[in-house]
């Protein structure tokens, strides 16, 4: 059974004077119908599936706003791979392409695409990114710090120990992997635990520095607590199956942060649809190619509504008892694990 509703997106008008730079185009919609042809290059910096959402999300909302690959926009694709210095690379190559913008999917790619293509003045636009304010990629107002914008996946952290509460009501403590490198990481965890004296849980946290300490690091955590939630953290998700297998093997239940790792074998989360984060993405990049406004006078969007999806295979593989109400509140109920 599957059901969908789109997600929410909210956000705040501040606006202030900026120059213009030559990453801005000073074309209107109708150059756009006159085929005159953009190139936009887009950085992910790790392969999983939320990201890879944000960026077919991300063509799609330019599409919908007159912007068709192979007619009047190229798009360059490159993944970091979790690799920093690759990332840095990435986008001085698009700076030497000439491309009109410049996207980033994911905190890392955006610190980055911002610090190599402000000086060249290339535009930017992110996504997936937790916390502009902590990743210095907005001001406290929302406003952006130069020629960025975009949108942030904050993730919900009282809705998530709220339904980890309800489902499993016994919960003490709720373990949490983080990349010591991931600042959208560091700003959520400080939201969890903000969070957690309301639903009387503690928070137990396991930091690695790659994706290589991820074994090591789960043995460590996993007898220390009941349950464990992902955060939006690029190496923890990439690694997710390590977690997965050696949770599954003590039975301890694994809650996701978005659709996608639910269907990979966590077994719930109140989480974004990360394909309409990309499409608002693709929105708010085809209003600055048109040179209906600059980057920098854009504030970032932030998704306000999250969703529960659920996984009945791994609840019926861990053998757990989860009242059936779970799944009638549920906007996507998944009976199978994607491999």
């Amino acid at each position: 059974m599957k059901k969908r509703v789109l997600a929410v997106l909210v956000f705040t008008s501040m606006i202030f004077t900026a120059c213009g730079s030559k990453g801005i185009s000073t074309q209107t919609t109708e150059a756009i119908n006159n085929q005159k042809e953009y190139k936009v290059g887009i950085g992910q910096f790790a392969e999983h599936g939320s990201l890879d959402n944000c960026r077919t999300g991300f063509i799609e909302g330019m599409k919908e706003e007159g912007f068709v690959e192979g007619q009047n926009v190229t798009y360059l694709y490159d993944n970091a791979q979790t690799d920093g210095s690759a990332a840095a690379l990435i986008y001085n190559k698009y700076i030497t392409q000439n491309v009109d913008l410049a996207m980033a999917i994911a905190t890392p790619m955006a610190q980055v695409a911002y610090s190599t293509c402000e000086r060249a003045g290339v535009p930017v636009v992110f996504t997936a990114v937790s916390d502009p304010v902590a990743a210095g990629l907005a001001n406290s107002d929302g406003t952006p710090v130069g020629n960025v914008t975009g949108t942030s996946d904050k993730i919900p952290a009282d809705a998530q120990l709220k339904l980890i509460t309800e489902m499993f009501p016994n919960t003490k403590n709720v373990g949490i992997l983080y990349t010591t490198s991931e600042v959208n990481s560091i700003s959520a965890i400080e939201d969890y635990k903000a969070a957690a004296e309301k639903y009387n849980v503690n928070i137990v946290v396991q930091s690695i520095d790659q994706g290589s300490d991820m074994p090591l690091a789960v043995d460590v955590i996993l007898p220390k607590v009941d349950v464990m939630t992902n955060l939006l953290d690029n190496t923890v998700v990439a690694n997710m199956p390590v977690l997965i297998e050696k949770a599954n093997a003590m039975k301890i239940p694994v809650f996701g942060s978005e659709v996608e790792q639910v269907h990979k074998g966590c077994i719930a989360a109140m989480g974004l649809d990360y394909i309409e984060l990309g499409k608002q993405t693709g929105r708010m990049a085809a209003k600055i190619l048109k040179g209906e406004k600059n980057a920098s006078e854009m504030s970032f969007e932030v998704i306000e509504n999250a969703s529960l999806y659920l996984n009945n295979k791994v609840i019926e593989n861990l053998g757990l008892d989860v009242d059936p109400e779970f799944a009638t509140r549920a906007v996507e109920v998944y009976d199978d694990i994607e491999q």
